[in-house]
């Protein structure tokens, strides 16, 4: 080893010492004390992670009681971005605290960026939403904070049964009005009125389109004052949190975001949605949805 080098160590290890004490630290007691849960922080990657086992429920997976350390358990992890801090988290979810929790997820500046079980055969239905940010380290913990309180204010809501009883074979809705709203033609058939419109992407290299699956789809049956609309919106990443907000605004829930292919240029994300309504009102909330897509 040359002298040189030797005596250059030195200032090496101040250079270091130095931008390691230049790195901004996250406020641990602030996040918790506006989170509301108690945190573990990785001092390797800067990470606090808070952790809020759902203790609350009782559930049962074939035959398996499903514990928190079973994968019951939401968290929500923050770590520095430059002056930003960003935060990831998955929240553990009944069916009916979904659309709650989504709304005041999206309300307070959290994007929701995937909704999926993870258990087959789990009684209730438990579902599971990611949730990530970016900006002022206080604000986004306050966010974090009332979606832990949504989830406590909503566990012990069930289901009241079925919101409307409904079957296509006694539809009398009009197609012909649906299709005015959305300004897309469609197909009624076997009491299901339904239109589709397709997008492209790029699989392999090659162009694909609504033929392969990519495509915006909605299906309406009922009556014109009782109505059911389910489908799926392919959408791109800039365009989630526009869709979410509007689907949830007409009253239409989310019930599953993901993807359904892996490698595609521009990437799509697909999200499965669910209405009961008027059929103008449920078109009309799709048709704003719609509105907030390039399709």
């Amino acid at each position: 080893m040359s002298w040189r080098y030797i005596k250059a160590l030195p200032a090496v290890a101040l250079v270091l010492a130095a931008s390691a004490a230049q790195t901004p630290k996250l406020d641990t007691a602030s996040i918790e004390r506006l989170t509301g849960v108690k945190g573990k922080l990785d001092e390797a990657g800067n990470v606090f992670k808070v952790s809020a086992p759902r203790s609350d429920l009782d559930v049962a997976a074939s035959g398996v009681r499903i514990t928190p350390a079973l994968g019951l358990t939401s968290w929500a992890a923050f770590q520095k971005a430059g002056a930003q801090t960003m935060v990831m988290g998955d929240m553990v979810v009944l069916e009916d605290q979904v659309s709650p929790v989504m709304d005041i997820a999206l309300e307070n500046r959290l994007e929701v960026t995937a909704l999926h079980n993870h258990f087959f055969w789990d009684s209730p239905k438990v579902m599971f939403m990611h949730i990530d940010g970016l900006g002022d380290e206080t604000i986004l913990a306050a966010a974090v904070g009332k979606v832990f309180s949504r989830i406590k204010e909503t566990s012990t809501r069930r289901r009241a049964g079925t919101e409307a009883r409904i079957d296509p074979a006694k539809t009398t809705l009009e197609p012909d009005r649906i299709a005015s709203i959305l300004g897309v033609k469609g197909d009624l058939k076997d009491g299901v009125f339904k239109v589709v419109i397709g997008r492209t992407t790029k699989m392999h290299g090659h162009e694909i389109g609504s033929a392969m699956g990519v495509n915006t789809w909605a299906a309406f049956a009922g009556s014109d004052d009782r109505a059911v609309v389910d489908g799926d919106f392919a959408v791109l990443g800039s365009e989630l949190q526009g869709v979410l907000k509007t689907l949830r605004a007409a009253g239409i829930h989310v019930v599953a975001i993901h993807n359904h292919m892996v490698g595609e240029e521009p990437r799509i994300v697909f999200l499965h949605y669910w209405g009961v309504g008027s059929a103008a009102s449920l078109a009309k909330g799709v048709r704003a949805a719609l509105d907030r897509t390039r399709t």
